[in-house]
């Protein structure tokens, strides 16, 4: 699906939260389908700040590296961007000023799919990977991404994002079977020890985040994966309107 027929489908996007780890954090990923315009970037402003989480990461940015200054947000004084000349795809990082957090690495594509940061967050390491995958082929494109970035994946690690992929057949309303390419996404996972946080806490609610007007069916395309090591650490997660 294209970018445009995303537009005039209005397809709604709806919102993943979760809280985890020490002095509790809080994330949240969202996409966010374009912030050239004011009006929206007012909105998405707003919203951040009424949710009020630690780290959130927007997917679907379409800023052009020159313009990623126009995403401010107050009280989020740390962005971390990864932006396209096109003003297509597009991923950002927003970190809370009420934490401490620093940051040591940064990891990034030029098409704007993926940034990946490395820090400490009240003194404990952290690992945030945020990613948009493209909708064609993102199951393979998640799959391959995982594997480049297999060397930084470690227990502190969160993957986020719209990975435009249901993982299973509950995460769509249609239940139709997953295909080959998610079968192998999902043994990579495995294999990685990666963990579908919705799905591990909740493993028998139907939630989506995205609802298609051509098909008419609804779909859990955005997620927030962790590492079984850390299943105890991870609190709660929702999906909200």
């Amino acid at each position: 699906m294209g970018r445009e027929t995303k537009e005039t489908e209005e397809n709604q996007k709806t919102r993943h939260k979760m809280v985890v780890v020490g002095p509790h954090v809080s994330i949240i990923t969202l996409n966010v389908n374009g912030l050239n315009s004011p009006i929206k970037r007012h909105r998405v402003a707003g919203w951040i700040k009424e949710q009020d989480p630690t780290i959130c990461c927007l997917q679907e940015t379409h800023l052009s590296p020159k313009d990623k200054h126009r995403l401010r947000v107050k009280g989020w004084r740390t962005i971390l961007q990864a932006n396209n000349e096109q003003k297509k795809a597009g991923v950002a990082i927003l970190i809370s000023d009420k934490v401490d957090f620093k940051a040591k690495q940064i990891k990034k594509d030029k098409e704007g799919q993926y940034i990946m940061i490395k820090g400490t967050l009240h003194q404990e390491d952290i690992t945030l990977i945020n990613i948009y995958a493209p909708n064609t082929g993102a199951p393979k494109f998640v799959k391959q991404l995982l594997i480049e970035l297999k060397e930084d994946i470690n227990n502190n690690t969160i993957i986020v994002g719209d990975l435009n992929t249901p993982l299973t057949p509950m995460d769509r309303t249609s239940r139709q079977k997953i295909n080959k390419e998610i079968i192998e996404l999902n043994e990579k996972l495995d294999q990685m020890d990666l963990i579908d946080i919705y799905r591990t806490l909740h493993p028998k609610t139907a939630g989506y985040t995205f609802f298609s007007s051509a098909h008419g069916t609804f779909s859990r395309i955005d997620h927030i994966l962790g590492t079984k090591a850390n299943i105890n650490k991870y609190k709660r997660v929702e999906i909200i309107s």
